[in-house]
């Protein structure tokens, strides 16, 4: 039997959408997986409110979504939607909620730091197509946060429907946060990108996940993956080449540091570039060379699968209805 899903999840920089269907013995096939840039926590981090303009770009791409669920016959009571750190912090997200509400008829939902930590790990590790040494550190660099998952894949009995044993940890400096906060200049300045470091370690140090018991290291997300196109000099954006890459810690950290000396203009000229990415990739780079830095991994295993695949899975265990969760403002 296949079962239609819509699993979205709202970051502070982008809103992502997954519909497949799931089957008992195939798993998910997806037939949809878009991505739009709203930058939803513009000024968030200065203001404490989400500013208009984002939310008129977030329920402009929640409108295209909600004709897609639609269109693929997914019944309100198989949508999940997760917002992570934007609508976490907003003053206003009661605007938001009611934005959400309308068009979806599901209400948005905060995860907790646990729950989105084992969604995430989840969605990264189910479908990795090569063993992995255990334990296995996700790295999940957002807009506004960034997510340290350490864990291990154990399979039952029948050695299928994968649990976690994991340990996971939110930290409130992602992308577009640490950009507004620090990276003012275009190209940043030194003394820029050294106090944009220097608070990026300070939230590593405070930590809980030991980065450093990792023996994998599995990167999610539009930063590890611009990333990773750097690394491989792709001509375009492209999913496939970049889906379960392996790649040189080594190569990553001098991708970062290319990455960083640019312009905003030199990253939008890059093939592979998302023109909403390019100003705010500094910031996210420096977090994904740091973490490293905190690992004794020599390679970077690159995956396409993240919290939204996880999303899209959990919602095989759950029977969530539009009211059952909510964001408290």
């Amino acid at each position: 039997m296949s079962r239609p899903v819509a699993a979205i999840d709202c970051g502070t920089n982008t809103i992502k959408l997954l519909v497949g269907a799931m089957s008992d013995h195939e798993g998910l096939d997806v037939a949809v997986r878009e991505m739009r840039m709203v930058r939803l926590g513009q000024d968030l981090d200065r203001t404490g409110r989400i500013a208009e303009e984002a939310l008129g770009r977030a329920f402009a791409a929640i409108d295209e979504y909600a004709e897609l669920v639609r269109a693929h016959g997914v019944p309100v009571e198989r949508i999940r939607f997760c917002a992570t750190s934007a609508t976490r912090d907003a003053t206003n997200a009661d605007e938001f909620v009611a934005g959400v509400r309308e068009r979806l008829g599901v209400v948005p939902e905060v995860v907790t730091g646990a729950e989105e930590a084992a969604l995430a790990f989840d969605g990264a590790v189910r479908n990795l197509r090569t063993p992995a040494a255990a334990p296995v550190l996700v790295v999940d660099i957002g807009g506004g946060s960034t997510e340290l998952i350490l864990g291990e894949l154990i399979l039952d009995s029948a050695g299928q429907d994968p649990a976690h044993q994991i340990r996971g940890h939110s930290m409130n400096i992602g992308s577009v946060r640490l950009h507004e906060r620090h990276l003012t200049d275009d190209p940043p300045t030194p003394a820029q990108v050294a106090a944009c470091v220097a608070d990026i370690e300070a939230h590593l140090d405070a930590c809980p996940v030991d980065a450093g018991a990792a023996a994998t290291v599995v990167g999610v997300a539009g930063t590890v993956t611009t990333v990773a196109a750097a690394v491989l000099d792709l001509p375009a954006y492209d999913r496939d080449a970049l889906d379960q890459a392996v790649i040189a810690v080594d190569a990553v950290h001098a991708a970062v540091d290319r990455l960083v000396a640019m312009t905003h203009g030199e990253r939008r000229a890059l093939g592979f570039m998302h023109p909403g990415r390019a100003d705010v990739i500094d910031a996210g780079a420096l977090i994904l060379s740091a973490v490293l830095r905190r690992t004794r991994a020599e390679h970077l295993v690159v995956s396409e699968s993240d919290i939204l695949d996880g999303i899209a899975w959990s919602i095989a265990g759950r029977t969530p209805g539009p009211d059952t969760a909510s964001i408290t403002p």
